[in-house]
């Protein structure tokens, strides 16, 4: 399987990740620019992250409903900031069954708006508070540098929208589904995050207050993960969206909005892919395990198959996502290559020793070679895969944050700090001032990431201008 090799990390991480997501099956490049075509192997690990979320959101009291993909241009003009941040990205369909339209539509980069004016519909009264919709779908905008699942210009969230009475209540709102985020990460995707919040120009175009999860990718860059905005009543200004108190007083609603997108599943690759392809946590992983038949012989083949049949057969009753790779055009070398490519947590091999000796081999994704092979009996091998399965889970986890962890810096200098985020990321006091924030920006080429919810109880010194500092940042590069 030399044809298929990767670059390694290493030498080239731009090209090695590009390839992967090719070999591994995850994705193509569509015919339209800068978009993608997710094949079936890359929508099942989606829709294993989108279902966890849907009934995660669900459990606190969201709804699912659709909006529009085409929203009027004159409701971009409404809210300012929202129309700057966005027009340099906007798609806008001019005509419409051969003829030039009255007004513009925008193809949606984000439903603000439309959804906005619906709410001005459907809000009246105190009662009908809080509202709280999810849309799942897809989205576009004009991205000139594509990268698949990274940055594409259509891409895959869902987008969550909610009003409230109270302004206490919308943060309430927002720092929950961050906190929902944060679980996502740790426990289903073994993404160590930092949650914090975004500085006053890293901010979402219209937004009060822009919360996020940061993660660090395996070169050291850092990926926005997931956001959760507070509007305040900017876009219930805009739109009208008001409502009667029970004093009977008219009020604008408190609104926020929420998303994770498919770039999730680049920093999945990212942080846990290794030199020979994916590397997939279990407890999102479409196939959570395969079984390879070895055989050489037609007897063998029978024996063999025998046992692999019973053994597929238990392990899907006890509910593990399975493979039968029974291919009999194809080496068993070339087999274990395949699968190793696209990241399936365990391989159970069955040869013809293992039927006489009533056992198996297993072989973990995240440990190759000898390190991360065992041999196991048959008798109880769902529970025993169960248990190994959980293991991987927490070691990606426990291995990813290390790794994040040493490659965090404190420089003590601005000089430092600018050598330290060219391979890593700084951890230093800021003074919020954009001045200072620039610099770092054009001196470095690093941003700030997120001001952390967890800070030191003392305050320090500006690492930039020296000037007392309340707050740490995280510096990085991002993608």
């Amino acid at each position: 399987m030399a044809e298929d090799k990767l670059p390694t990390r290493a030498d080239d991480f731009a090209e090695w990740y590009n390839q992967l997501v090719l070999k591994a099956d995850l994705a193509d490049y569509a015919p339209v620019r800068g978009c993608m075509v997710v094949k079936p192997y890359g929508w099942a690990l989606w829709e294993n992250i989108t279902s966890w979320l849907d009934a995660e959101f669900k459990k606190t009291g969201h709804v699912n409903a659709a909006f529009p993909t085409l929203i009027p241009m004159s409701f971009f003009e409404k809210e300012k900031e929202h129309v700057e941040g966005f027009a340099p990205e906007l798609a806008v369909v001019t005509h419409g069954g051969g003829q030039e339209l009255e007004e513009k539509l925008v193809v949606r980069p984000t439903s603000e708006t439309i959804i906005g004016y619906m709410y001005s519909k459907w809000i009246k009264s105190w009662r009908d508070l809080p509202l709280l919709i999810v849309q799942w779908g897809s989205v576009l905008r004009w991205e000139l540098r594509t990268k698949l699942f990274l940055r594409t210009a259509e891409f895959y969230w869902h987008e969550g929208h909610t009003a409230h009475a109270s302004a206490e209540e919308a943060k309430e709102e927002m720092y929950r589904i961050l906190d929902i985020y944060e679980e996502f990460c740790l426990q289903q995707a073994a993404i160590p995050v930092i949650k914090g919040t975004k500085s006053e120009t890293e901010r979402f175009a219209g937004a009060q207050v822009t919360t996020s999860i940061e993660a660090m990718m395996w070169d050291k860059r850092a990926l926005q993960s997931g956001t959760s905005h507070y509007f305040g009543q900017n876009f219930a200004k805009a739109f009208e969206i008001q409502y009667l108190d029970s004093s009977n007083t008219l009020q604008y609603c408190e609104t926020t909005s929420w998303a994770i997108s498919s770039r999730i599943i680049g920093a999945i690759i990212m942080v846990h892919g290794d030199d020979q392809g994916l590397v997939l946590p279990p407890r999102l992983a479409p196939v959570q395990a395969v079984i390879v038949p070895i055989f050489k012989t037609p007897e063998d083949k029978v024996r063999v198959m025998e046992v692999a049949d019973r053994l597929f057969k238990e392990l899907k009753t006890a509910g593990i996502r399975l493979k039968m790779d029974d291919r009999d055009n194809v080496s068993s070398g070339f087999k274990f290559n395949d699968w190793e490519m696209r990241g399936v947590p365990v391989r159970i091999e069955v040869g013809p020793k293992d039927v006489e000796k009533g056992t198996v081999a297993l072989a973990r994704r995240d440990k190759p070679g000898k390190e991360g092979k065992s041999f196991v009996p048959q008798a109880g091998l769902d529970l025993a895969l169960k248990g190994l399965l959980a293991d991987i889970q927490d070691s990606l986890l426990k291995r990813a944050t290390e790794y994040r962890d040493a490659n965090i810096h404190h420089p003590k200098t601005y000089e430092e700090l600018k050598q330290v985020v060219q391979d890593g990321w700084a951890f230093s006091y800021w003074c919020e001032s954009r001045e200072c924030e620039t610099k770092v920006k054009e001196d470095a080429k690093a941003t700030t990431r997120n001001i952390p919810f967890d800070q030191p109880k003392e305050e320090g010194a500006c690492i930039v201008c020296g000037k007392p500092s309340k707050r740490k940042v995280y510096f990085g590069k991002a993608y």
